[in-house]
C-alpha cells in the first residue's frame, strides 16, 4: 500500500512538472453560414444575366479551425506554433486548393523582449499591419468589403508559403515586422516574395504601412509552370478577372497606407494602397513585359457601436484602374469601379452573432463589369447588387 502512494505521488508530480512545462494547447474556430441575394449574375452570353438566392459559407468571415500552442522555455522564450483549417460549412468541403492546413500553418520562437520569429504558411506584411483598418479586416466585412479583385491582397485571397516571418513586439505603440518567401528551387530570384510593414497606436490615433512584392508570379522561366504555385498557393487560390484570366504577372508590386481614429463608440478609418502588377494577361493584355495593369484604391470606413450588442459599419471603396494600352477584350484604359457596403452585426452572445450586409458596385469604363468578390459571377452590366443575412458563431 504504501509502495502504491510513493508512485502515485511520484507520478503526480511528474504530471504537474510536465503541465507546466507544456504551457497551453488551444482548440479555436469560427463558422459563418447565411442566406444572399445577388442580381446580374452572366448566364450564358455575358450580356444577359439573372438574380441568384444561395446559400453562403463565409459571407462575413471564412469559416475556419485550428490550434494554437504555446510552450514556456524560460527567459521569457516561447516554443509557439498554429495550423488553422479552411472549410465550407455548406458541404464539408476543404478550401484553399484542398489544403488540410491552408489558412495558416507555422511553427516558431518568441522571445518575450524582441518579437516574435515563425517559419510555415503565412500573411504578409499588407494583411499584417494594414488591413486591420480596413473594411476587410475580420471584425469587419472582411471577404464581401474586399478591394476589386482583393488586388491589394489585404484579404487575404494569397496566403505565403515556404515562408519566414519576424513581428516586433509593442514599444509604445509601435510595432513592425517582415516576411520573406522563398522559391525552394534553384532560381532563388522567381517564385519568391517578400513584405515589410509598420503601426502606430497612440491612444485614439493609428496609423499603418506596408509593401508587397511577388516575383516570377506568371515567368515562363518559373520552375513551379504555374502562376507563383510555390510562394502563395494553386491557381485555385488567384483571382479571376475579366474574360476570366488570373490576376497574376511576372512582378507584382503593391504599397499601401493607413489611417485611422476613434472617439467614443465611433471608429473612422482611411486606407490607400496601389498595386502594380508587370507582365500580365489580365484585361486581355499579351502576357509579357509590355502588359501591365494597375490599381489605385480609396477606401473610406466607418463603425459605430449604436449598443453594446449592436454594431454598424459603412464603408466606400473607389478603384481606379490604369492599362497601359488597349485591351483585346475591348476594355478601355481606365476601368474604374465604386463600392458601397453597409453591415449590422446584433451579438447574441460573446461569440454569437447575426448580420446583414448589402453592397453596391458600379464599373465605368467600356466593356468593363462589376464583379463583387463574394457574389459567385461577374455582373451581366456595369452594375452589382448583393444583400446577405447569416449567424456567425466563435469557440
Amino acid at each position: 500500500m504504501k509502495k502504491i502512494s510513493i508512485g502515485a505521488a511520484v507520478c503526480a508530480m511528474f504530471a504537474a512538472s510536465a503541465a507546466h512545462a507544456q504551457s497551453s494547447v488551444t482548440l479555436y474556430g469560427l463558422v459563418d453560414a447565411g442566406i444572399a441575394y445577388v442580381n446580374n449574375v452572366q448566364n450564358g452570353a455575358p450580356s444577359h444575366g439573372s438574380g441568384k438566392v444561395s446559400l453562403q459559407s463565409g459571407n462575413i468571415s471564412g469559416s475556419r479551425f485550428g490550434l494554437r500552442g504555446s510552450e514556456d522555455l524560460g527567459g521569457g522564450l516561447h516554443a509557439i506554433f498554429l495550423l488553422e483549417n479552411g472549410f465550407n460549412i455548406n458541404n464539408g468541403a476543404l478550401g484553399q486548393g484542398g489544403r488540410i492546413f491552408g489558412r495558416q500553418a507555422y511553427v516558431g520562437l518568441s522571445a518575450d523582449q524582441y518579437g516574435t520569429l515563425t517559419m510555415g504558411r503565412q500573411y504578409d506584411s499588407m494583411v499584417d499591419f494594414v488591413a486591420p483598418l480596413s473594411g476587410t479586416a475580420g471584425t469587419f466585412g472582411d471577404s464581401g468589403f474586399a478591394h476589386v479583385y482583393d488586388n491589394d491582397n489585404l484579404n487575404h485571397t494569397v496566403r505565403f508559403s515556404n515562408s519566414v516571418k519576424f513581428t516586433s513586439n509593442d514599444y509604445q505603440g509601435l510595432k513592425f515586422g517582415g516576411l520573406y518567401a522563398f522559391s525552394n528551387s534553384t532560381s532563388f530570384a522567381v517564385d519568391r516574395a517578400y513584405s515589410a510593414g509598420v503601426s502606430y497606436n497612440n491612444g485614439p490615433l493609428r496609423f499603418a504601412a506596408a509593401y508587397l512584392q511577388v516575383n516570377g508570379s506568371n515567368a515562363a522561366s518559373s520552375p513551379a509552370g504555374t502562376a507563383n504555385q510555390n510562394v502563395a498557393a494553386d491557381p485555385s487560390e488567384f483571382r479571376s478577372t475579366t474574360g476570366g484570366g488570373n490576376l497574376t504577372a511576372d512582378v507584382q508590386r503593391t504599397a499601401g497606407a493607413a489611417l485611422g481614429y476613434t472617439f467614443g463608440p465611433a471608429a473612422v478609418n482611411f486606407v490607400y494602397t496601389h498595386s502594380r502588377f508587370q507582365g500580365t494577361n489580365a484585361f486581355g493584355l499579351a502576357s509579357n513585359a509590355n502588359g501591365a495593369v494597375g490599381f489605385d484604391n480609396y477606401e473610406l470606413n466607418v463603425k459605430y457601436a449604436l449598443t453594446p450588442a449592436v454594431t454598424l459599419g459603412l464603408m466606400d471603396t473607389f478603384t481606379d484602374g490604369h492599362l497601359n494600352k488597349v485591351s483585346t477584350k475591348g476594355v478601355t484604359s481606365d476601368p474604374k469601379w465604386n463600392q458601397v457596403n453597409a453591415l449590422a452585426f446584433y451579438s447574441l452572445s460573446k461569440r454569437t452573432e447575426l448580420y446583414a450586409e448589402a453592397m453596391y458596385q458600379h464599373a465605368i469604363g467600356s466593356n468593363n463589369q462589376a464583379i463583387m468578390n463574394n457574389a459567385g459571377g461577374f455582373s451581366a452590366t456595369s452594375n452589382q447588387v448583393m444583400g446577405a443575412v447569416g449567424v456567425l458563431s466563435r469557440f
